[in-house]
């Protein structure tokens, strides 16, 4: 792959020279952890797909080939979404955030588009071989990202208008699972239950809480030229922004459940992770350090976890042991 050599203060020579799979693990390592995120995304498939069955009266799990072509897509379709983020956001890297792979020279945008095209025709071929209606799906969320991409050819005025930003990049979130959830309902020819789209609006409003508690900083953390929620808002603006997603999407879970006839068990288990979720932000509130901000952070991760094992995984591991 051809390589576009770029180097800075932060560049180290020798990973920088070793071979491209030993560079590559180290650009996931830094930008896109598999594991963790292999995790995080296949949760979020798993509970997509069982959540859509549960609400349809579904007996048992979807097959075992197509849940795997499921997290293949799922897991490759956020690593484009962080590659696509590469180039959107290069320059702004190269000038205030020297230390991330690309700037420092560890790999180049032109290996990273090279490694998009591989996956994308992977993921292409995959669900034509395997599951191919679900290809319409797909279409419309690879467009959604080249329009992300383009920054929707608004890229000024969105930069200038923050939240207009977010709402609009977070949309590929419920999107994708969209694409997950079809596994089950298109697959099966089935119209898509009614509780899906309190499901999608809990996907929506997670990925908003994630990109929000993981933009809370103390001041002396604060770096020019990275925009943070703390810096726009100020941390009692940002700390009460974050809460009031949470609540907000605390709510959108509690109609989820009901729509999947859950019983009370579920609204107790989502009213403790709420609790615990909310305590590092009320702890910050009084002590503004930066261990407690790191730990809003944390918390939305738990918070998504705990959210997808909730409404879908769990139940549906549940009915399947049974």
């Amino acid at each position: 792959m051809s390589r576009n050599l770029q180097t800075n203060e932060f560049s180290n020579p020798e990973e920088n020279n070793a071979l491209f799979l030993k560079r590559l693990f180290i650009y996931q390592k830094e930008r896109f952890p598999l594991l963790g995120h292999g995790l995080l995304v296949a949760a979020f498939s798993f509970s997509a797909i069982s959540y859509s069955r549960i609400c349809r009266g579904a007996e048992g799990f979807v097959d075992e080939k197509i849940f795997g072509v499921g997290i293949f897509t799922t897991i490759s379709l956020f690593f484009l979404v962080r590659i696509f983020d590469e180039f959107k956001d290069a320059e702004d890297d190269a000038r205030y955030r020297k230390e991330l792979a690309v700037p420092r020279g560890l790999i180049s945008l032109a290996e990273l588009r090279n490694i998009g095209i591989v996956l994308v025709v992977l993921q292409v071929t995959l669900n034509l071989l395997f599951v191919p209606r679900m290809l319409v799906i797909y279409g419309l969320i690879l467009t959604y990202l080249l329009l992300m991409g383009k920054e929707f050819f608004v890229s000024a005025w969105l930069k200038n208008h923050q939240f207009w930003y977010v709402t609009t990049h977070m949309f590929i979130i419920p999107l994708i699972d969209v694409y997950a959830s079809g596994l089950d309902w298109l697959l099966a020819g089935a119209t898509p239950p009614v509780g899906l789209a309190f499901f999608f609006a809990v996907s929506y409003m997670n990925g908003i809480v994630l990109e929000i508690g993981r933009k809370i900083r103390v001041p002396q953390k604060e770096t020019e030229g990275v925009d943070t929620y703390t810096s726009m808002l100020g941390i009692n603006g940002a700390v009460l922004l974050w809460l009031l997603f949470l609540v907000v999407t605390l709510a959108l879970s509690m109609l989820a459940s009901v729509s999947a006839g859950y019983g009370d068990e579920v609204f107790f288990v989502l009213s403790g992770l709420f609790v615990i979720c909310v305590l590092p932000a009320v702890l910050f509130l009084r002590s503004r350090t930066e261990p407690l901000s790191k730990m809003i952070e944390y918390a939305s991760a738990l918070w998504t976890i705990g959210m997808y094992l909730t409404l879908g995984a769990g139940p549906m591991i549940s009915k399947l042991l049974i």
